[in-house]
């Protein structure tokens, strides 16, 4: 059922860069009165009151529907999803913050694809087929005549690298990567099918945040040579490539909290996806036809979005939040997590006690039906301190089953937890046979919602001492955690 709330003056402000000033635009909560004894068969009662299936299959049959088309970014559907997504958060009762009107918090990237490329090497003119790169440049010059170590004489600094045929390329490009700047690469010829790979993969262009904060110097350049060169003497290296301006959206709701106002308790999911792509479908008589396909992404990651949608409503109605709870469904996770990485700036990432990132919980998981899993169990004690709230109900939260999956990282949390925030996915995915990830299949006839409405529900559970203050996990350490590389 939907509920229209209407404004009402708030006695705490609070904002997302600094929680001492959060200009709230406030709706008005039910709060369903509860004695302090109340017996725990009512409160499961209120739990099934405020988390129905009817409304989870109803917010995840819309985000998973043909008429979003996927919500890929950069596209109108996407713009369509987070206004649902806003309309659903005034809905449950959240209020938007002064960085985020209307709870759109916008933010904007820059695709850069490469459009030129000319390498010359000891007066060489090297093939454009033996040459890729990887670059958030719009245009550079390197020409040298003498090297001196690894700088060129004239210009920037040039690092010049050689990755011979026993190295490891994968391994060498990533410490370039983590490191940013300018590498002119040659590469042995034994590894012309990884090589390829590259090629292809650094053609399709990167996609940069444009951060005020950032500097000319941020990012770089990397540019691979197929060769059997092995020593330079002189070089001449220019590239060109095409920059797009794009604007995206965060959609971020907050209920403000009581007694501990300045701490928050963050719900997070993403809400894009991979949207529509070609296909050819062979007829009968073996004439291909060529049409779309819509990659709905039910499970991912429509799930997550549709979980904190009914959170927020339960928590809302519930009124026990002496923290104050935040509601943020992120844009452009699949192509770099760069939602969650702008809302890193906007937030204080000390006031975060928690992260509950959740990330296709759609399917039961291995341990069985309306079981979830987390990642990162061994990174903060959040996992011991939920299952301790869930151990009454025989009921637990288990460590993530996929370690070399490195799922960890593949999530929006891994950004908060690179600031030492206790950020974690939880999910029910089992990753290693699930048919209909990143494919047109995972819509919502690939899904399992009654087993989902009681992952919904078991995090209620679990995190409300989160909710209520009555519990804090300890940090993650930042220092153990991978960064991001700086060019792709």
């Amino acid at each position: 059922m939907n509920k229209r709330f209407k404004p009402v003056a708030l006695a705490t402000s609070i904002t997302l860069i600094s929680l001492a000033s959060l200009s709230l635009t406030s709706c008005s909560n039910v709060n369903l009165a509860r004695d302090t004894d109340q017996t725990q068969k009512s409160v499961a009662a209120t739990l099934d009151s405020t988390i129905t299936l009817a409304q989870i299959s109803k917010d995840v049959s819309y985000l998973a529907s043909d008429a979003l088309k996927g919500r890929n970014n950069f596209t109108l559907e996407i713009r369509q999803a987070a206004d649902f997504i806003a309309k659903r958060f005034n809905e449950v009762g959240l209020s938007p913050a002064q960085s985020a009107p209307n709870f759109k918090q916008q933010y904007s990237l820059q695709r850069i694809i490469p459009d030129t490329l000319s390498v010359e090497i000891n007066g060489q003119e090297i093939s454009v087929e033996s040459l890729a790169m990887a670059t958030t440049k719009i245009d550079f010059l390197w020409n040298s005549n003498t090297l001196k170590g690894n700088q060129s004489i004239k210009g920037s600094p040039v690092n010049t690298v050689m990755i011979g045929e026993n190295d490891n390329l994968r391994k060498a490009l990533s410490e370039l990567n983590n490191q940013g700047g300018q590498h002119l690469v040659l590469l042995h010829p034994k590894h012309e099918k990884s090589f390829k790979r590259y090629q292809s993969y650094f053609a399709r262009g990167l996609t940069k945040l444009v951060d005020e904060k950032s500097t000319a110097d941020s990012g770089g350049v990397i540019v691979i040579v197929l060769t059997d060169i092995s020593q330079i003497k002189r070089f001449t290296v220019k590239g060109k490539a095409n920059v797009t301006d794009t604007t995206l959206s965060n959609v971020v709701g907050i209920l403000p909290g009581k007694s501990k106002a300045h701490e928050i308790v963050l719900y997070s999911a993403h809400y894009d996806h991979l949207g529509v792509k070609p296909s050819v479908d062979a007829t009968p008589n073996s004439t291909p036809l060529t049409g779309n396909e819509i990659f709905n992404g039910a499970d991912d990651d429509a799930s997550g979005v549709s979980a904190i949608i009914n959170l927020a409503n339960h928590f809302a109605i519930m009124g026990n939040n002496e923290r104050t709870l935040m509601f943020a469904a992120f844009s452009a996770e699949e192509i770099g997590g760069f939602g969650s990485r702008h809302f890193s700036t906007q937030v204080e990432p000390k006031q975060i006690t928690a992260m509950i990132n959740i990330e296709m919980i759609g399917k039961p998981a291995i341990f069985g039906e309306g079981t979830v899993w987390m990642t990162g169990m061994d990174r903060s004690n959040l996992g011991e301190q939920l299952n301790q709230a869930l151990a009454s109900q025989n009921l637990k939260i288990y460590a993530d089953p996929y370690p070399k999956q490195n799922l960890f990282y593949r999530s929006d949390n891994a950004t908060l937890a690179r600031l030492g925030v206790p950020a974690h996915s939880f999910s029910s995915t089992q990753l290693d046979k699930d048919q209909h990830y990143h494919q047109v299949s995972d819509d919502i006839n690939s899904l399992n919602l009654p087993s989902m409405l009681q992952v919904i529900r078991m995090l209620a559970t679990a995190t409300t001492p989160l909710v209520d203050g009555s519990i804090t996990p300890s940090r993650i350490d930042p220092n153990k955690v991978k960064r991001n590389g700086l060019i792709y």
